[in-house]
């Protein structure tokens, strides 16, 4: 048995007993024709494709964080050395050179890496008593 919804020309007949599933067009019906028989007169546009504009090959979050180790007047230099050995594993001669740099010029780059490891590092150089800072190259 079949049955009529609605007084549009364009209703589909509905069979009872059988479950419609969400977005199944109604049999008979024109893609336009709603189920209460009323029709849309909507227009759906496809988008426009665009361009996308060229990135940077570097983008800025890429660019290395550098640790910088200050002058203070309160470490030694052979304190600054062993530090600086001990928390970054440089050499002595290597870390030698770095205190004579902060010595003389006032500062010196220690590491550079992402962020989140020269805030580490910041913070260790703290821990021990040297000012340090950091920036991004």
């Amino acid at each position: 048995m079949t049955t009529s919804i609605g007084s549009a020309p364009n209703a589909a007949a509905v069979v009872p007993g059988r479950v419609r599933h969400v977005g199944e067009r109604l049999r008979g019906a024109s893609p336009t024709t709603r189920h209460n028989g009323s029709v849309s007169s909507q227009t759906i546009e496809a988008p426009l494709r665009t361009e996308e504009p060229e990135q940077f090959e570097s983008p800025v979050e890429d660019r290395p964080w550098v640790v910088i180790v200050w002058n203070d007047p309160v470490n030694l230099m052979t304190y600054v050395t062993f530090v600086f050995q001990k928390l970054f594993g440089y050499a002595k001669p290597k870390a030698e050179k770095l205190m004579w740099q902060v010595h003389s010029e006032g500062k010196a780059a220690v590491s550079s890496g992402t962020r989140e490891k020269a805030e580490a590092d910041v913070a260790r150089l703290h821990a021990h008593g040297l000012w340090a800072t950091m920036q991004q190259d």
